[in-house]
């Protein structure tokens, strides 16, 4: 079986720089492709790599889609750096190119293992109805003929790949082919919380077992693997370079699901307008902070009702992971209340999945954070208006969760 690693350690912590080590450690005939989420982390790693070279998938080719340059690569027996983006559509013909090939899987940070499709309850009766799709066992399968091209290219592309599932009578959810992770010799997974990520429920529901160890630096300043624990994460430290906001202006947040996405749907115009002062005076009154300075974030919907003067260009999205390109902002606002998307939740529940959403709250407030100055050991000041999620950055930092 394939050998599955989850190097789950705090951010910072050097699992980036102990996999750029480990590569350039191995033997010439292992071979390695690395996904990040990032393109200019592939640039990182192929700089940063001097043992061998890494080719970055192009769509320079007939069909000009990366994919095919994937495919070739792997073919090739090419040392392979790639994006999430493109590992995702990985489909048969990927998996049984890496089957065999003595390849090591590098995942820099979880992906997004589960979704759910963009189609409405109603656009999946007529397509039943047409005779494009069946439901086999859950499953959608693709059995229309004629339909070449349309609104429906992307479910028929799923479909087709057999990962594609009807669930609860009304919304489809997409999952990655778990073939994948067992096509390779090994698997490593370089993340924060993993317990937390829905990659660790998808493990759980395809059977797929992993060890989990964490990051040391030495003393010489390399990098080694140790035996995973929490407690020497120095969590407690790291909340002492946070300064959290407490004040009147996190009354807006009081009620426990303020500002989940169902709250800032349903939220009327003056709630806004408020929030948006809010974010005015936090920004440039009370921390008196450029737009250079800046990151604030909200769910993506709502970001051109609570944009405003000094601080729109700012924005980062509030599942933004693994870049270093905001190192020097210091004044910050999580203007979120992460919960699972409940189709996401119900998938995994249906199948006795337990999950942790509170653990998944924290880690995507954490990693967002860290995009930060904090990650270079600098203190930031932190708007958190949701009591909920600052109840849970406090907890973190006891170690409660």
């Amino acid at each position: 079986m394939t050998q599955v690693t989850v190097i789950d350690s705090i951010m910072g912590s050097g699992k980036t720089s102990w996999a750029i080590q480990h590569i350039n450690g191995a033997p010439a005939q292992e071979r390695f492709i690395y996904i990040t989420p990032y393109l200019d982390e592939i640039s990182r790693i192929k700089g940063a790599v001097t043992s061998r070279r890494f080719i970055e998938p192009n769509n320079r080719n007939h069909a000009r889609k990366k994919m095919v340059s994937l495919k070739a690569c792997i073919a090739a027996g090419d040392d392979i750096a790639a994006t999430h983006s493109l590992f995702q559509t990985a489909d048969d013909e990927l998996i049984d190119l890496i089957n065999g090939a003595g390849y090591t899987l590098i995942l820099d940070e979880v992906m997004d293992v589960i979704e759910v499709a963009n189609i409405s309850r109603e656009d999946i009766r007529i397509l039943r109805d047409s005779g494009e799709i069946e439901i086999v066992d859950n499953r959608v399968v693709w059995i229309g003929e004629g339909y070449v091209e349309g609104r429906f290219n992307d479910i028929k592309y799923l479909a087709k790949a057999g990962n594609l599932f009807y669930h609860r009578g009304s919304f489809l959810i997409w999952t990655f082919p778990p073939a994948v992770f067992s096509a390779f010799d090994r698997v490593i997974v370089m993340t924060y919380l993993f317990d937390g990520q829905l990659q660790r429920y998808y493990y759980d529901l395809h059977g797929i077992s992993f060890e989990y160890q964490s990051v040391r630096q030495q003393e010489d300043g390399r990098y080694t693997l140790a035996e995973y624990s929490r407690v020497s994460e120095g969590r407690a430290d790291v909340l002492t370079l946070i300064d959290l906001y407490e004040g009147p202006m996190n009354d807006v947040g009081k009620v426990p699901n303020s500002f989940s996405s169902n709250w800032l749907n349903n939220s009327k115009p003056e709630v806004f307008a408020q929030i948006k002062r809010n974010l005015n005076n936090f920004l440039r009154n009370v921390c008196r902070a450029s737009g250079e300075e800046i990151l604030w974030t909200t769910k993506k919907d709502h970001r051109q009702k609570l944009s405003g003067k000094g601080y729109t260009k700012s924005f980062l999205h509030c599942n933004a992971r693994a870049t270093n390109e905001y190192a020097d902002r210091w004044a910050l606002a999580y203007v979120f209340n992460r919960y699972m998307h409940p189709f996401e939740r119900a998938f995994f529940e249906d199948r006795n999945i337990t999950v942790n959403q509170d653990l998944l709250a924290v880690s995507d407030l954490l990693q967002w954070v860290w995009r930060s100055r904090i990650r270079n050991g600098e203190d930031i000041k932190l708007y958190i208006p949701s009591s909920r999620m600052r109840s849970l950055l406090v907890a973190w930092s006891k170690y409660e969760i």
